[in-house]
Protein backbone atom coordinates (compact mmCIF):
# COMPACT_ATOMS: atom_id res chain seq x y z
CA UNK A 1 0.00 0.00 0.00
CA UNK A 2 0.98 3.60 -0.16
CA UNK A 3 2.00 5.42 2.78
CA UNK A 4 3.91 8.47 4.30
CA UNK A 5 6.76 8.01 6.90
CA UNK A 6 8.37 10.63 8.97
CA UNK A 7 11.90 10.99 9.67
CA UNK A 8 14.76 13.62 11.16
CA UNK A 9 16.98 15.21 8.41
CA UNK A 10 18.87 18.29 9.38
CA UNK A 11 17.18 18.72 13.16
CA UNK A 12 13.49 18.83 10.91
CA UNK A 13 11.66 16.47 10.17
CA UNK A 14 10.86 15.49 7.02
CA UNK A 15 8.32 13.07 4.66
CA UNK A 16 9.27 10.23 2.54
CA UNK A 17 6.97 7.79 0.38
CA UNK A 18 6.97 4.50 0.74
CA UNK A 19 5.06 1.09 -0.31
CA UNK A 20 4.66 -0.83 2.48
CA UNK A 21 2.46 -4.05 3.26
CA UNK A 22 -1.00 -2.80 4.80
CA UNK A 23 -1.24 -3.71 8.36
CA UNK A 24 -3.42 -6.82 9.94
CA UNK A 25 -5.81 -6.13 12.88
CA UNK A 26 -5.08 -7.24 16.38
CA UNK A 27 -7.22 -8.78 18.96
CA UNK A 28 -9.46 -5.54 19.56
CA UNK A 29 -7.99 -3.69 16.57
CA UNK A 30 -10.12 -3.18 13.18
CA UNK A 31 -8.49 -2.29 10.07
CA UNK A 32 -10.13 0.68 7.87
CA UNK A 33 -9.49 1.58 4.49
CA UNK A 34 -8.51 5.16 5.07
CA UNK A 35 -10.96 7.67 2.87
CA UNK A 36 -8.85 11.13 4.33
CA UNK A 37 -6.54 11.97 7.48
CA UNK A 38 -5.63 15.09 8.75
CA UNK A 39 -2.03 16.83 10.14
CA UNK A 40 -1.24 17.82 13.58
CA UNK A 41 1.11 20.14 14.56
CA UNK A 42 2.98 18.43 17.10
CA UNK A 43 4.07 15.82 15.18
CA UNK A 44 5.85 17.94 12.52
CA UNK A 45 8.19 19.86 15.24
CA UNK A 46 11.71 18.31 15.74
CA UNK A 47 11.73 18.09 19.50
CA UNK A 48 8.57 18.36 20.35
CA UNK A 49 8.33 14.78 21.96
CA UNK A 50 5.97 13.27 19.25
CA UNK A 51 8.93 11.79 17.59
CA UNK A 52 11.99 10.83 19.38
CA UNK A 53 14.73 8.68 17.99
CA UNK A 54 16.85 8.73 14.62
CA UNK A 55 14.54 6.35 12.61
CA UNK A 56 11.66 6.85 10.26
CA UNK A 57 8.28 6.25 11.59
CA UNK A 58 4.74 5.92 9.34
CA UNK A 59 3.48 9.19 9.33
CA UNK A 60 -0.45 10.69 10.72
CA UNK A 61 -2.34 10.17 13.68
CA UNK A 62 -6.09 9.88 12.97
CA UNK A 63 -8.20 9.26 10.34
CA UNK A 64 -11.37 8.22 9.49
CA UNK A 65 -12.97 5.60 6.63
CA UNK A 66 -14.60 2.55 6.34
CA UNK A 67 -13.89 -0.79 8.20
CA UNK A 68 -12.82 -3.78 6.12
CA UNK A 69 -11.68 -6.34 8.51
CA UNK A 70 -12.49 -6.83 12.60
CA UNK A 71 -9.32 -7.69 14.91
CA UNK A 72 -10.59 -11.36 17.47
CA UNK A 73 -12.76 -10.22 20.14
CA UNK A 74 -14.66 -6.79 18.57
CA UNK A 75 -18.07 -6.86 18.49
CA UNK A 76 -20.94 -4.10 17.51
CA UNK A 77 -19.03 -2.83 14.32
CA UNK A 78 -19.11 -4.45 11.20
CA UNK A 79 -17.05 -4.24 7.92
CA UNK A 80 -18.57 -0.98 5.37
CA UNK A 81 -19.09 0.69 8.95
CA UNK A 82 -17.99 4.51 8.45
CA UNK A 83 -15.53 5.43 11.47
CA UNK A 84 -13.23 7.91 13.11
CA UNK A 85 -10.46 7.79 15.35
CA UNK A 86 -6.57 7.70 16.25
CA UNK A 87 -4.23 5.71 13.98
CA UNK A 88 -0.57 5.18 14.15
CA UNK A 89 0.56 5.74 10.41
CA UNK A 90 -2.92 7.45 9.17
CA UNK A 91 -1.49 8.75 6.13
CA UNK A 92 -1.70 5.27 4.18
CA UNK A 93 -4.26 3.59 2.36
CA UNK A 94 -5.12 1.19 5.21
CA UNK A 95 -4.53 1.89 8.88
CA UNK A 96 -5.12 0.06 12.43
CA UNK A 97 -7.59 1.80 14.55
CA UNK A 98 -8.24 0.50 18.71
CA UNK A 99 -11.37 -0.62 18.72
CA UNK A 100 -11.91 1.08 21.97
CA UNK A 101 -11.20 4.48 20.34
CA UNK A 102 -13.26 4.03 17.15
CA UNK A 103 -15.83 6.98 17.20
CA UNK A 104 -19.17 6.62 14.76
CA UNK A 105 -19.25 9.01 11.67
CA UNK A 106 -22.22 11.08 11.96
CA UNK A 107 -23.91 11.18 8.35
CA UNK A 108 -23.70 15.03 7.85
CA UNK A 109 -19.78 14.96 8.13
CA UNK A 110 -17.53 14.70 4.96
CA UNK A 111 -14.21 12.26 5.42
CA UNK A 112 -12.13 15.23 5.62
CA UNK A 113 -14.68 16.68 8.39
CA UNK A 114 -14.67 12.97 10.07
CA UNK A 115 -10.97 12.70 10.01
CA UNK A 116 -10.37 16.25 11.63
CA UNK A 117 -12.74 15.54 14.93
CA UNK A 118 -10.61 12.62 17.00
CA UNK A 119 -7.55 14.40 18.35
CA UNK A 120 -8.30 17.54 18.65
CA UNK A 121 -12.09 17.19 20.03
CA UNK A 122 -10.79 14.77 22.45
CA UNK A 123 -8.36 16.60 23.52
CA UNK A 124 -10.67 19.82 23.91
CA UNK A 125 -13.05 17.69 25.48
CA UNK A 126 -10.70 16.49 28.35
CA UNK A 127 -9.36 20.07 29.06
CA UNK A 128 -13.33 21.39 29.24
CA UNK A 129 -15.54 18.69 30.67
CA UNK A 130 -13.63 16.24 33.18
CA UNK A 131 -10.01 18.50 33.36
CA UNK A 132 -11.54 22.08 33.36
CA UNK A 133 -15.19 21.29 34.25
CA UNK A 134 -16.15 24.47 32.48
CA UNK A 135 -19.77 25.53 33.35
CA UNK A 136 -22.50 27.87 31.63
CA UNK A 137 -21.64 31.42 31.65
CA UNK A 138 -18.54 30.98 32.38
CA UNK A 139 -15.25 32.42 30.88
CA UNK A 140 -13.02 30.82 28.57
CA UNK A 141 -9.79 32.03 27.44
CA UNK A 142 -8.00 30.43 24.42
CA UNK A 143 -4.61 31.43 23.28
CA UNK A 144 -3.87 30.50 19.82
CA UNK A 145 -7.42 30.52 19.42
CA UNK A 146 -7.26 29.80 15.17
CA UNK A 147 -5.49 26.30 15.71
CA UNK A 148 -7.12 23.28 15.87
CA UNK A 149 -7.46 22.71 19.40
CA UNK A 150 -8.68 26.04 19.34
CA UNK A 151 -11.30 26.16 17.01
CA UNK A 152 -12.39 22.81 18.77
CA UNK A 153 -12.01 24.48 22.63
CA UNK A 154 -13.92 27.39 20.94
CA UNK A 155 -17.08 25.00 19.34
CA UNK A 156 -17.36 23.22 22.58
CA UNK A 157 -17.28 25.91 25.58
CA UNK A 158 -20.48 27.46 22.99
CA UNK A 159 -22.19 24.49 22.99
CA UNK A 160 -21.64 24.10 27.10
CA UNK A 161 -22.84 27.72 27.03
CA UNK A 162 -18.96 29.58 28.50
CA UNK A 163 -18.26 32.70 26.87
CA UNK A 164 -14.84 32.51 25.09
CA UNK A 165 -11.84 35.03 25.12
CA UNK A 166 -9.42 33.98 21.99
CA UNK A 167 -5.77 35.56 21.00
CA UNK A 168 -4.24 35.27 16.99
CA UNK A 169 -1.83 37.13 15.61
CA UNK A 170 -3.96 37.74 12.69
CA UNK A 171 -6.94 39.86 12.63
CA UNK A 172 -8.64 38.03 9.43
CA UNK A 173 -8.34 35.17 11.35
CA UNK A 174 -10.14 36.05 14.55
CA UNK A 175 -13.19 37.90 12.46
CA UNK A 176 -13.80 34.28 10.84
CA UNK A 177 -13.56 33.26 14.49
CA UNK A 178 -16.05 35.54 15.41
CA UNK A 179 -18.51 33.97 13.06
CA UNK A 180 -18.81 30.63 15.41
CA UNK A 181 -19.42 32.69 18.44
CA UNK A 182 -15.83 33.99 20.10
CA UNK A 183 -17.21 36.77 22.70
CA UNK A 184 -13.70 38.91 22.72
CA UNK A 185 -11.25 38.92 19.56
CA UNK A 186 -7.69 39.82 20.85
CA UNK A 187 -4.88 40.43 17.84
CA UNK A 188 -1.78 39.19 20.05
CA UNK A 189 0.85 36.82 18.76
CA UNK A 190 2.28 36.11 22.31
CA UNK A 191 1.29 38.66 25.86
CA UNK A 192 -1.20 41.34 25.89
CA UNK A 193 -4.54 39.98 26.44
CA UNK A 194 -4.70 40.55 30.20
CA UNK A 195 -6.17 43.50 29.73
CA UNK A 196 -9.23 42.52 27.48
CA UNK A 197 -9.60 39.29 29.60
CA UNK A 198 -9.95 41.93 32.68
CA UNK A 199 -12.29 43.57 30.86
CA UNK A 200 -14.53 41.33 29.79
CA UNK A 201 -15.08 39.59 32.98
CA UNK A 202 -15.48 42.52 34.87
CA UNK A 203 -12.51 42.23 36.32
CA UNK A 204 -13.13 38.63 37.75
CA UNK A 205 -10.75 36.97 35.39
CA UNK A 206 -11.48 34.15 33.43
CA UNK A 207 -12.32 30.50 34.61
CA UNK A 208 -10.72 28.42 32.60
CA UNK A 209 -7.44 29.15 30.05
CA UNK A 210 -6.46 26.48 27.27
CA UNK A 211 -2.76 27.32 26.54
CA UNK A 212 -2.22 26.38 22.99
CA UNK A 213 1.26 28.97 23.08
CA UNK A 214 3.35 27.99 25.44
CA UNK A 215 6.08 29.30 28.30
CA UNK A 216 5.89 32.89 26.66
CA UNK A 217 1.98 33.48 27.83
CA UNK A 218 2.30 30.95 31.06
CA UNK A 219 3.15 33.29 33.33
CA UNK A 220 -0.32 35.91 31.55
CA UNK A 221 -2.76 33.11 31.94
CA UNK A 222 -1.70 32.57 35.70
CA UNK A 223 -3.06 36.22 36.00
CA UNK A 224 -6.11 36.57 34.00
CA UNK A 225 -7.46 33.54 35.87
CA UNK A 226 -10.31 34.07 38.40
CA UNK A 227 -10.41 32.72 41.70
CA UNK A 228 -10.51 29.00 41.60
CA UNK A 229 -9.85 29.16 38.20
CA UNK A 230 -7.80 26.33 35.70
CA UNK A 231 -5.10 26.60 33.79
CA UNK A 232 -5.05 23.71 31.38
CA UNK A 233 -1.67 23.86 28.59
CA UNK A 234 -1.80 21.62 25.51
CA UNK A 235 0.44 23.33 23.41
CA UNK A 236 3.75 25.23 23.21
CA UNK A 237 4.29 26.34 19.59
CA UNK A 238 6.35 28.80 20.58
CA UNK A 239 9.16 26.41 21.77
CA UNK A 240 9.49 27.85 25.33
CA UNK A 241 9.44 25.29 27.66
CA UNK A 242 9.79 27.25 30.86
CA UNK A 243 8.21 29.71 32.48
CA UNK A 244 7.95 30.93 36.18
CA UNK A 245 4.67 30.44 38.71
CA UNK A 246 3.24 33.30 40.74
CA UNK A 247 3.09 31.52 43.49
CA UNK A 248 0.83 33.89 45.36
CA UNK A 249 -1.69 33.85 42.68
CA UNK A 250 -1.37 30.03 42.94
CA UNK A 251 -1.92 29.95 46.36
CA UNK A 252 -4.26 32.90 47.12
CA UNK A 253 -6.72 32.21 44.02
CA UNK A 254 -6.61 28.54 44.38
CA UNK A 255 -6.23 27.58 40.87
CA UNK A 256 -5.62 24.65 39.72
CA UNK A 257 -2.65 24.22 36.93
CA UNK A 258 -3.01 20.86 34.65
CA UNK A 259 -1.65 19.51 31.25
CA UNK A 260 -3.40 17.20 28.88
CA UNK A 261 -1.45 14.71 26.64
CA UNK A 262 -1.89 11.27 24.90
CA UNK A 263 1.79 10.84 25.12
CA UNK A 264 1.75 8.95 28.12
CA UNK A 265 -1.53 7.53 28.94
CA UNK A 266 -2.44 3.75 28.06
CA UNK A 267 -5.67 2.23 25.64
CA UNK A 268 -7.60 2.30 28.49
CA UNK A 269 -7.80 5.80 29.84
CA UNK A 270 -7.88 7.12 26.32
CA UNK A 271 -10.72 5.17 25.85
CA UNK A 272 -12.51 6.33 28.81
CA UNK A 273 -12.21 10.14 27.33
CA UNK A 274 -14.01 8.95 24.20
CA UNK A 275 -16.39 7.38 25.60
CA UNK A 276 -17.13 10.75 27.40
CA UNK A 277 -16.64 12.68 24.21
CA UNK A 278 -19.17 10.42 22.24
CA UNK A 279 -21.60 11.10 25.08
CA UNK A 280 -21.26 14.53 26.02
CA UNK A 281 -19.87 16.25 22.42
CA UNK A 282 -20.43 13.69 19.66
CA UNK A 283 -24.48 14.52 19.30
CA UNK A 284 -23.58 18.01 18.69
CA UNK A 285 -21.45 17.21 15.92
CA UNK A 286 -24.00 14.96 14.80
CA UNK A 287 -27.13 17.81 14.79
CA UNK A 288 -25.14 20.55 13.63
CA UNK A 289 -24.50 22.59 16.40
CA UNK A 290 -20.89 21.51 15.74
CA UNK A 291 -19.32 21.82 12.27
CA UNK A 292 -15.41 20.64 11.85
CA UNK A 293 -13.60 23.59 10.85
CA UNK A 294 -11.33 22.44 7.76
CA UNK A 295 -8.96 25.14 6.03
CA UNK A 296 -8.33 23.49 3.22
CA UNK A 297 -7.69 19.99 1.92
CA UNK A 298 -5.23 18.00 -0.36
CA UNK A 299 -4.56 14.95 -1.96
CA UNK A 300 -2.90 12.12 -0.28
CA UNK A 301 0.17 12.54 -2.94
CA UNK A 302 0.22 16.53 -1.87
CA UNK A 303 1.07 15.63 1.95
CA UNK A 304 4.86 17.51 2.25
CA UNK A 305 2.49 20.57 0.33
CA UNK A 306 -0.04 20.27 2.96
CA UNK A 307 2.82 20.27 5.64
CA UNK A 308 4.54 23.34 4.49
CA UNK A 309 1.01 24.70 4.40
CA UNK A 310 0.51 24.08 8.02
CA UNK A 311 4.01 25.40 8.87
CA UNK A 312 3.17 29.02 7.13
CA UNK A 313 0.67 28.91 10.14
CA UNK A 314 -1.97 30.75 7.07
CA UNK A 315 -5.15 28.33 8.24
CA UNK A 316 -7.53 28.41 10.68
CA UNK A 317 -8.94 24.94 12.26
CA UNK A 318 -7.60 22.01 10.28
CA UNK A 319 -5.73 20.61 7.40
CA UNK A 320 -6.65 17.75 5.99
CA UNK A 321 -5.70 14.62 2.91
CA UNK A 322 -8.01 13.10 1.03
CA UNK A 323 -7.12 9.43 -0.43
CA UNK A 324 -7.57 9.36 -4.53
CA UNK A 325 -10.25 7.04 -3.70
CA UNK A 326 -12.63 8.70 -1.48
CA UNK A 327 -16.09 9.84 -2.62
Amino acid sequence: MKSWWIRPEGGKLVLESRETPAPEPKAGELLVQVRAASLNRGEFIAGHGLHGGADAKPAGQECSGEVIKLGEGVTGMAPGDRVMGRARGAFAEYAVVDAREAIPVPARLSWEEAASVPLVFAVSYDMLYPGGALQPGEWLLVTGVSAGVGVASLQIAKVIGAKVVGTSGSAAKLEKLQGLGLDVAVQARGPGFYDAAMKATGGKGVDLVVNNVGGTVFAECVRALAFQGRLATVGYVDGVMKSEIDLDALHSKRLRLFGVSNKLRNAAQRAETIRGFVRDCLPSIADGRIKPLVDRVFAFAELPAAKAHMESNAHVGKIAVRMEAAK
